[in-house]
């Protein structure tokens, strides 16, 4: 008798194969593109836009531009379950974005540079944590706080309060001022970082106060050189922001009798700027000296700096704070000085009088920065005509 075996394929042929349908194809398609894309957007390269003027005229409202995770090494996601391509809030349902219950420690992968004095940085609002969701737009938490007092804020029915982990807070844009260890001041809007003057930004604007001789001007001139305008309490005198370069401009203007920078005098105190403790006689004109925190550092601790420091100790670093008269008990234990986990950064707009910054709300943590900006890839003007939309220079 003839026995004849055949061995069997291991493999089965392409024929076999059950073949995926369209819709299949589709589905495995989009899967694969929106876990390409998340992985880019978090670790590589993100895209933003610029909301407001605080930066001008360095980067304009509608400049979208790119921004680098991998300069500073990019930032492990501390809240994972999120939806893509969504920050805090979903769009149309304005329902939060991701899901709390997951937090991770901060972690940050290795980068190719630390953040230098000059840098453009994105980061996250460090005033942030907590928002009124019916004020976030115009006025932060904190700053309601100090206005109205915590039980009036938290027993409000009209307001919506809620709190949002470090990587879910807003995105600002800001250039790094100072950095761990310095020594910053302003005096008379002029930024000093360990005793010497820094450069101030060619494209940076303030304000100025323009009196001109009655015989009138074109309003025209002032909007085709892109100059803000407002109407002070003295007649024929205006209040002009612009660039140091457009301020010469002006100044030779025949019917100009006399421009100079608008600066708040030294001493005089104002409650929005940080830390809000009438103690410190500083505005956002004249400030300082205050030292920024690095990582290691011991600073020796009394009721003349906490006010400082209070914050970083308290909310960044997470620790139990209390004062009571002249002692500083952390953690429960009276001490005099206190070591910094991580490091600090002071961050401010080109446009210095119209910048929500680090004058306002104090240092910006490490585990807040998401990454340096690169380049603007395009730039809207929302107010020109549809033709001229794109600005091209």
């Amino acid at each position: 008798m003839n026995w004849t075996f055949r061995r069997k394929s291991s493999v089965a042929s392409s024929a076999d194969k059950p073949k995926k349908s369209k819709g299949r194809e589709w589905a495995d398609a989009i899967v694969f593109a929106v876990i390409a894309a998340t992985l880019i957007r978090g670790f590589f390269l993100e895209a933003y836009a610029i909301p407001t003027g605080s930066m001008e005229k360095s980067l304009l409202i509608g400049d979208y531009l790119f921004v680098s995770k991998l300069n500073y090494g990019p930032r492990v996601p501390m809240t994972p379950i999120a939806f893509p391509f969504a920050h805090h809030t979903m769009p149309i349902f304005s329902t939060k974005a991701y899901w709390d219950g997951l937090e991770l420690n901060y972690h940050r992968l290795p980068g190719f540079q630390s953040i230098k004095r000059g840098d453009v940085i994105v980061f996250n609002y460090p005033e942030g944590d907590t928002v009124i969701l019916e004020t976030q737009e115009h006025t932060s938490y904190y700053e309601m706080e100090r206005q109205l007092g915590r039980t009036a804020v938290r027993n409000n029915p009209q307001y919506t309060i809620v709190e949002r982990p470090v990587d879910k807070r807003e995105n600002y844009i800001k250039r790094c001022q100072a950095t761990p260890g310095d020594i910053l001041r302003i005096i008379n809007a002029r930024v000093y970082v360990n005793g010497k003057q820094a450069e101030k930004p060619q494209s940076g604007q303030t304000s100025y106060l323009v009196r001109f001789d009655g015989t009138g001007f074109n309003p025209q001139t002032l909007l085709d050189m892109n100059i803000e305008a407002q109407i002070t309490y003295e007649s024929d005198t205006y209040s002009l922001t612009m660039t140091g370069e457009q301020a010469e401009a002006v100044k030779n203007w025949s019917n100009v009798k006399s421009l100079s920078p608008i600066i708040t005098p030294a001493g005089e105190y104002n409650p929005q700027v940080f830390p809000h403790d009438p103690q410190f006689k500083w505005n956002e004109d004249n400030f300082g000296p205050v030292i920024v925190p690095k990582k290691g550092w011991t600073v020796k601790l009394d009721k003349s700096n906490f006010p400082i420091y209070k914050r970083v100790i308290q909310v960044y670093e997470a620790n139990d704070v209390e004062q009571k008269g002249d002692d500083i008990f952390i953690n429960g234990k009276k001490t005099n000085s206190y070591t910094f986990k991580m490091d600090y950064y002071w961050m401010m707009g080109d446009n210095r009088h119209n910048s929500l910054d680090s004058r306002f709300w104090g240092f910006v943590p490490e585990d807040h920065i998401v990454g340096k900006a690169l380049f603007v890839w395009m730039s809207w003007d929302t107010n020109a005509l549809f033709l001229n939309k794109i600005r091209w220079s």
